[in-house]
């Protein structure tokens, strides 16, 4: 019985064969392609709703800051005559009464801002260090210490309302009926009080949240340092701004950003403290654009406000990371 043994000749090509590296090169392009789309498949549906919830609104208004849109286009705004920048002139027109009102009103939302967001950040910090040591009960005032920024901002706001009222409010209870700090009682949602009233309501609100976040950060901190700064002599406020606030200069940029755009964007903490009209001494940006907007019928205007504030929050945000990271490169070399 004979063998024979097929061989392919120098001059024949072998049909029905493919080498098994021919093949595996597609399949690697395939799964390097797979690799690489699953991120930005996994992304897609959270960019399609930011681009309906944010972008789509944003651009809208933009559109509407150069309209002369009023009450009498409300039913069909896009037939509004254009208006260039007229809106964004009245605005910063500073003589004018409408620019001289929101003057008036960015100043008092920058004081706010400024106080609201340092004393958040103080008294956040400073309940956080004291959490750090262990002791009976510090679980439970974790989360007492936690209950204004789990309670919703309507039943608390509405909540403090009740509480600075002028004739049964809890606030002028303790403090004329019962400490006799005042002469009379006071009035705290109207006149130069209700900037008061509204400083306590925000921080009162925001400082669990810097809590919340500077305890975190705290957690990262090792307390072999700790303790070789005690052998060395050190005291507890020498470790504190030696060690404590030095290892948490990260944490506190990002938090003070955070607190700095929430704080001068709050609409819901004064609109439900105050109503559709606050005090001039409580008239922050975000409630008096709304006046312009949904109290006078100016929507272009309101509109232009709106664009002037979106550019104020982006050149501080801006020179803030700029600030933040040339400091951070400095520090690295």
């Amino acid at each position: 019985m004979t063998t024979t043994t097929a061989s392919a000749r120098p001059g024949e090509r072998t049909v029905g064969k493919s080498s098994p590296g021919a093949a595996r090169g597609p399949r690697r392009r395939t799964g390097r392609i797979r690799r690489i789309g699953l991120p930005y498949l996994l992304l897609l549906p959270a960019l399609v709703l930011e681009l309906l919830v944010h972008l789509v609104p944003m651009v809208i208004g933009i559109v509407m800051s150069f309209k002369e849109l009023t009450q009498f286009y409300i039913r069909d705004w896009s037939i509004a005559p254009w208006t260039g920048v007229d809106n964004y002139r009245i605005s910063v027109d500073f003589d004018a009464p409408v620019g001289e009102a929101l003057l008036h009103s960015f100043l008092v939302t920058c004081g706010f801002t400024v106080l609201s967001v340092g004393l958040c950040w103080f008294v956040g910090t400073a309940a956080a260090i004291c959490m750090q040591d262990t002791f009976r009960g510090r679980g439970l005032l974790r989360a007492l210490f936690l209950v204004p920024y789990a309670l919703p901002v309507y039943a608390a706001v509405i909540t403090w309302a009740f509480m600075f009222q002028h004739d049964n409010g809890l606030v002028n209870h303790v403090l004329h009926d019962q400490l006799g700090l005042t002469d009379k009682p006071s009035f705290w949602l109207i006149g130069d009080n209700s900037f008061v009233a509204l400083l306590v309501v925000s921080v009162w609100k925001g400082w669990p949240f810097a809590f919340l976040i500077v305890m975190a950060g705290l957690q990262n901190i090792p307390k072999d340092l700790y303790e070789a700064a005690a052998l060395d002599g050190a005291g507890v406020w020498q470790q504190i701004r030696r060690i404590t606030l030095p290892s948490l200069r990260p944490v506190n940029q990002v938090l003070i950003l955070v607190l700095f755009l929430w704080t001068f964007n709050d609409f819901n903490t004064p609109y439900v403290l105050f109503g559709k009209a606050a005090p001039a001494a409580a008239d922050l940006i975000s409630i008096h654009i709304y006046q312009s907007s949904f109290v006078t019928w100016n929507f272009g205007t309101g509109s232009a406000m709106s664009v002037l504030l979106l550019l104020f929050l982006l050149v501080v945000t801006g020179v803030y990371l700029l600030l933040t990271s040339r400091g951070r490169r400095s520090t690295h070399a």
